[in-house]
């Protein structure tokens, strides 16, 4: 998955960034409104994690104003308990609203259920044919058998689940699994989708590479 943290406090995004990535996720950080505009016009996220009080404005008149072409689920971080505060931020178009300071594995758990509800679902677990994917536990089942499997396998073999039968390029992929900042080539893509292959082999699922377009996951 791909986020944007969009906050001004250094010191709260570093650790926030770092939790993240421990999960796997790519994370660009931007500690401004007019930081947050630039990204989103040069990329796609899956999930907005957007601080309220910015150099630049309130966060929640951005979020307004910008419901009308963003359809990408944010979470607003802020620390207004008033509720309301949080009514307000959810009228004005917010999934979800967490009070600072915050633990992280909430914010996690946040993160996974807005992702959910967006999906269409209310379960972590993910079906893929005849397997099973909890991108929670890290786990693949097909019968009795269960693989686990690493952090940057996690969150490509999510991708893939969450685009089923859809070919997907390279760069679409590196721009799903890694941040900005990140010096990958496409040849990491390459290497994490052999990894992956193998992974799957005998779980009923396949990743078919499209000459010339990129890869496609079938069950």
């Amino acid at each position: 998955m791909r986020y944007l943290l969009v906050e001004d406090n250094a010191e709260l995004a570093e650790a926030i960034l770092n939790r993240l990535a421990l999960d796997g996720h790519a994370v660009d950080h931007a500690a401004s409104l007019a930081a947050a505009e630039d990204c989103l016009a040069a990329a796609s996220y899956d999930l907005i994690l957007l601080d309220v009080m910015l150099p630049d404005g309130d966060g929640r008149d951005f979020l307004a104003r910008s419901r009308a072409h963003l359809e990408t689920p944010v979470i607003v971080l802020t620390a207004r308990a008033r509720i309301s505060d949080r009514v307000g931020a959810l009228d004005q178009g917010a999934d979800d609203y967490i009070t600072k300071p915050f633990d992280f594995s909430e914010l996690e758990a946040r993160c996974r259920a807005v992702l959910r509800r967006r999906g269409g679902s209310a379960r972590n677990e993910i079906t893929l044919g005849a397997a099973t994917f909890d991108p929670m536990a890290g786990t693949l089942s097909h019968g009795k058998t269960t693989v686990e499997l690493r952090n940057r396998e996690i969150r490509l073999l999510e991708v893939f689940a969450r685009h089923p039968g859809q070919i997907l390029s390279k760069s679409q992929l590196m721009e799903r699994l890694f941040s900005y900042d990140a010096e990958v080539t496409e040849n990491a893509i390459e290497v994490y989708v052999g990894r992956l292959r193998r992974r799957i082999d005998g779980m009923g699922l396949r990743i078919e590479t499209v000459r010339g377009l990129g890869y496609r996951m079938e069950s």
